[in-house]
């Protein structure tokens, strides 16, 4: 029998490849949710059909129009959630503020919290099933004007570690994947890939919609891409002092 996965910020980047890798395999049934129709009609053709569900999940009615779409074209079932939609702006508190933070809380935190309460009922009940959650490690480690961000990555971060402990007994895995910088349509991180000391530190969607698939299905508690990412993290819990002196500089 087909699964059910939900992508959300599936009309580039992240979302996107997520929707490509999972489409491989025929037995995933998809459903695609961002903002821009046309891309998200145009992906599902390339992929030989999907569900699109157009919206912007910070909207009140959002969830609900998810879950009306699973309901309606997939009879209720879910085995897969994956929270990709997010964004970042950059800036210094003392510039931005508190209604930057709030913007951006709102899109990266506040809207995958409503999205997985509306839809965990559904993965329970098509257990065992997953949710993966797509922080970053800007949500283990923070920097210098980019504190909103990093505010709701790592919200989302220990929301999700709490998540997966009370979801266990329900047959729900929930994962965590945090990607570094990651070359998209958006950010092409050209300064970082032209230059041979640095382009390691570049990865790409395609890899971290196998890490997704990693930390969905597959069990796993949580990937950074690319992997060495995990020890910068690490550094930050050992010795912070020093990882703030060395981002200072």
């Amino acid at each position: 029998m087909s699964r059910v996965a939900v992508v959300t910020g599936a009309s580039s980047g992240i979302g996107e490849a997520t929707a490509r890798r999972l489409a491989r395999d025929p037995e995933w049934r998809l459903v695609l949710v961002a903002r821009r129709a046309e891309r998200l009609e145009r992906l599902a053709r390339e992929l030989g059909g999907a569900t699109v569900v157009a919206v912007d999940l910070t909207e009140d009615g959002a969830p609900a129009q998810v879950r009306e779409a699973i309901e309606r074209e997939h009879g209720g079932r879910l085995h897969l959630l994956v929270n990709n939609a997010g964004a970042g702006w950059g800036g210094s508190f003392e510039s931005n503020g508190w209604a930057e933070v709030q913007r951006t809380m709102a899109l990266n935190f506040d809207a995958v919290v409503r999205l997985s309460a509306e839809l965990l009922p559904l993965l329970r009940s098509c257990a065992p099933s997953a949710l993966v959650n797509v922080a970053s490690t800007a949500g283990r480690v923070g920097r210098a004007k980019s504190g909103a961000y990093s505010a709701s990555k790592f919200a989302l971060a220990g929301w999700t570690d709490s998540l997966h402990l009370e979801e266990r007994r329900n047959g729900v895995h929930v994962g965590l994947v945090l990607p570094g910088f990651v070359a998209t349509e958006g950010f092409p991180q050209t300064a970082l890939v032209s230059k041979a000391s640095t382009r390691w530190l570049v990865s790409t969607p395609e890899k971290v919609a196998d890490a997704i698939l990693d930390a969905g299905p597959g069990g796993k508690a949580e990937r950074y891409v690319p992997r060495p990412y995990g020890l910068a993290a690490a550094l930050r819990v050992v010795v912070p002092g020093l990882v703030r002196r060395t981002l200072s500089r």
